[in-house]
Parts: structure tokens; sequence; C-alpha cells
């Protein structure tokens, strides 16, 4: 293999497909990038099994052929290469040499046929969404997905169509984030689980990019194509709780507020704040009064009144308010509204003249 191309799009294609690889303790060659020049295009592979990259690049190619290199060493020096030099990557006695004008270095290759193959996701389930709407609907609910395995359907991001939004779900059980995107081409394209760690790695991938992005799913793969990137993620088998029978559809006390009034009493909170992280929050409709406190017998308390519009019954109860916080920046409005049924029961949390974002946070029992 003998090929040159511009450096600059070499590490960028580099720089993604290096968060896809793996230190796997019995196939080290997950630590690699697999680097094919063929047809005029250099083809950049990588995968940690979970989760897999392809990337196309233009480049001239003077000899055909495949090599894989560890993914780290090879970001490494590119990136240190002066942005104005073309790379030329040759294979030689099996090892690859990466050269510019400026100097060369030789990187150990491992055994490219021991590369897994990348699934291809038929076409059978697709629609097509917007790269900046594909993001927003991941991180505004991925927070919200649990950090542990023991439960893999949550440990996701559960995504579904119906009629024209895409739907974007995680719950870890103590809180629940719904967002809504809208999409014009959307089909029947049935529900999917896609592993939390999988979606921090695929929002890396697309977060700079500004075009239509064709997803493809079925049973087991779930595939996002743009440009000359194709990125492919293994799903989670199971089902995800029937989360919208555990949204109130009717509430006995609201409130109206700004959510950077909001934001501040919890900033404020988190200084006095006990092991638990936990904040009260009183609602009084006769008396006008909203307010958010906190207590730690070693510390100290506080107690934080708002201006807010307020309406239904007296309302007294626990939180803990690190559940509360991560919800603000998925709501754009400035102002948001905070609907209770009583003790026990939970908060849901909507930005004002949005129905696209629903937050449910369950109240503390201590």
């Amino acid at each position: 293999m003998k090929t040159e191309c511009a450096k600059n799009r070499l590490l960028q294609a580099i720089s993604k497909a290096e968060k896809i690889t793996s230190k796997h303790p019995t196939l080290p060659v997950l630590r690699c990038i697999l680097i094919e020049a063929k047809s005029g295009m250099i083809t950049l592979k990588s995968t940690n099994l979970e989760l897999g990259i392809e990337i196309k690049i233009p480049a001239k190619i003077h000899l055909e052929g495949v090599v894989a290199v560890p993914a780290n060493i090879l970001f490494s020096f590119i990136s240190q290469i002066s942005e104005d030099e073309n790379i030329t990557l040759e294979v030689v006695d099996k090892n690859l040499v990466v050269s510019s004008s400026s100097g060369k270095a030789v990187i150990n290759s491992y055994n490219h046929e021991d590369f897994p193959t990348l699934p291809v996701v038929p076409k059978e389930k697709t629609f097509t969404i917007h790269s900046k709407d594909l993001v927003k609907g991941f991180k505004s609910v991925w927070y919200s997905a649990s950090v542990a395995s023991m439960k893999p359907e949550l440990a996701s991001v559960y995504v579904y169509g119906d009629d024209n939004e895409v739907c974007f779900v995680a719950t870890d059980s103590f809180r629940l984030a719904e967002k809504k995107i809208y999409s014009k081409k959307l089909k029947d394209v049935g529900s999917i689980l896609i592993p939390y760690k999988s979606v921090i790695e695929i929002v890396r991938v697309i977060d700079d990019v500004s075009e239509e992005i064709e997803v493809d799913l079925t049973k087991n793969q779930i595939s996002f194509s743009f440009g000359t990137t194709y990125v492919t993620s293994r799903v989670v088998e199971g089902v995800f709780p029937d989360y919208k029978q555990i949204i109130p559809k009717e509430f006995t006390t609201e409130v109206v507020v700004l959510k950077q009034d909001v934001m501040q009493a919890l900033k404020l909170a988190t200084i006095f704040s006990d092991a638990f992280h936990q904040i009260v929050i009183n609602v009084n409709p006769s008396k006008k009064v909203f307010e958010i406190s906190t207590r730690n017998t070693e510390v100290g308390e506080h107690t934080q009144s708002m201006a807010a519009a307020i309406t239904g019954e007296e309302v007294n109860i626990k939180f803990n308010y690190k559940y509360i916080v991560d919800c603000f920046q998925s709501i754009e409005a400035d102002s948001i509204s905070l609907q209770f049924n009583g003790l026990n029961r939970p908060m849901v949390i909507r930005g004002v003249s949005d129905s696209s974002f629903t937050y449910l946070v369950m109240p503390m029992n201590k």
C-alpha cells in the first residue's frame, strides 16, 4: 500500500475513529484503525465491538493495500505534523511508514485479517433527521440513563417513531427525560434501545456535522450514514418500561417560575445540602410562597424564596437537587412549569409553551 492525502482530512478522520477503539484483553487488534487504500479513497475503520465507524477520504492511491495500526500512536504522530503538509502512508515490511516533507515514522502493525467486519445494516426501517436535531435529542435525555448495567434497558436511550416525531427517552428509575423531535420524513420505524455508552460516542462523531443523517434500524443494529461516514451500533435486547403510564395527565399544584431563579436557588442549596443532596420545595398558594430550602446539621441551613405564578394546593416535598439541575440544559424556554400531585408523587418539569420536552423526578423518602 502507498497513498498520499491532505493532513487535515486524515487527522480529522483518525480523531473520530480513534475514539471508538478498545483495549480488549484478548483482541489487541481492536486498539487499531484499519486503513484501506482503494479506488481513489482511503477508508478508515475502527470498532469496540459495541460500536463501529467507517470514514472515507479522497486520496492519491499509488498502490492499493490494507494495514492495521494502533490508533493512539497514529493520531499522536500525525497531530504533530505541520498543518499544511501532505501525508504519505506506505506499507513497508508489513509495517506502516508515515512520512511528510519534514520527517517520517515507522509504526508497527497488527494482522489486519484479525480485524472484525463491521455490520452493514439493511435499509428496512429508515428515517432521515438533521444532525443537529439528532444531537439535541440524545443530549436532552442521555443524563437520565442509568450508569449501571444490571438492567441494560435502563442503561440505554430509547428511540422510537411516533407519527411525525422521533422520541428520545431515558430513565434510571429515579428520573425520566423525554424529548420529541419533528421529522417530516418519518415512516414506521418501530423502536430501539441504544446503549448509553454508545450514544456518547455517536454524539462525539456527529456533533460537528451539519447535514441530514440517514438512520437505519433492525432488531440488532442501528446505523447512521452521512457524507462518507458510516457509524453502526449494537442495540439492547429488552423492553423499555411503559413510561407514559407514570407521567401524570393532571396535577394538583403548578408553579411557573423563571428558570434562572430556580438554577440560582439550587446553586445556593448545594452549599448547605447534606450527604443525600436533599432539598425541600415548599409551595403555599394562599400565601403566594414558593421557596427552596436545605439544611445540614454540620454546616447550617438556607431558604431561597422566588417570585412565581402559583395555582392549586399546598405542597412540601423533598428532592435530590442533582436530579433537578440536570434537566435545565434541555429546556430552552426562560420560564419553566413545575407540576405536583402531592406527597410521594413525582414532579414534572417542562419549559413554558414547549411540549417537546418532559422531565419527571421522583421525590425522596428520607
